[in-house]
């Protein structure tokens, strides 16, 4: 599990594709005191395990369903990526529930300066679009934000300085394309509700329209 706060950005140094997969090859700084062959990381919040290790580097398989659900297939020699190391049980919990399993990819609509903000807006289709609620979380690439406004087909969050220092996502432009993985809470809560009514559970009294009534 992660947190969705990325703890450094990292290099992509290397490629090498096989059929429908890749090995890539990431060097970073900050993540090496600790990480182990086995590992989970994060890249561009993809969940990703370490399979090599060599100094400031890792390797890390990318299957072909990975790179079909993700933005990973895009990458090449000198791309920078988000990296976040699975969450430790002592550790403070900043962002919120992030698994590292994309729900889909979305598509820069418009990046805005206001201020000290930037507002990055998002287009995506309606299977992720439907999980995601104003003043919700969400993770892009890896990135845990707060939902600002939400469009028919877009949604839109605002950077502060810090955030947009310590990713990718300033450095993204208009057609670019990003990772989105959905708080995790509301599709459970579909899941069930759907299963509640395919097996004939009597109602709860807990319905859609008395969890948008009550700011979920």
């Amino acid at each position: 599990m992660f947190t969705g706060i990325i703890e450094e950005v990292g290099l992509i140094k290397n490629v090498r594709r096989s059929g429908n997969s890749s090995r890539l090859v990431i060097e970073g700084n900050k993540i090496f005191h600790s990480i182990q062959l086995g590992d989970s990381v994060a890249v561009n919040g993809v969940c990703l395990t370490v399979c090599q290790l060599s100094g400031n580097t890792f390797e890390a398989d990318v299957m072909g369903e990975t790179l079909a659900r993700s933005s990973l297939g895009t990458l090449k020699a000198g791309s920078t990526v988000n990296l976040e190391r699975a969450m430790a049980a002592d550790e403070r919990f900043g962002g919120h529930i992030v698994s590292g399993h994309i729900d889909g990819t979305g598509t820069i609509e418009a990046v805005l300066k206001d201020d000290i903000a930037t507002w990055i807006k998002v287009t995506t289709v309606s299977k992720v679009l439907k999980f995601i609620v104003e003043k919700g979380s969400i993770a892009i690439d890896g990135v845990s934000l707060t939902v600002a406004k939400l469009g028919t087909d877009n949604f839109e969050v605002s950077l502060i300085p810090h955030t947009g220092k310590e990713t990718t996502l300033l450095n993204k432009k208009v057609g670019d394309t990003v990772n989105l993985e959905n708080d995790v809470i509301g599709k459970y809560v579909e899941r069930l509700m759907g299963l509640n009514e395919q097996i004939g559970v009597k109602e709860s009294g807990i319905s859609m329209k008395f969890l948008m009534e009550n700011g979920f």
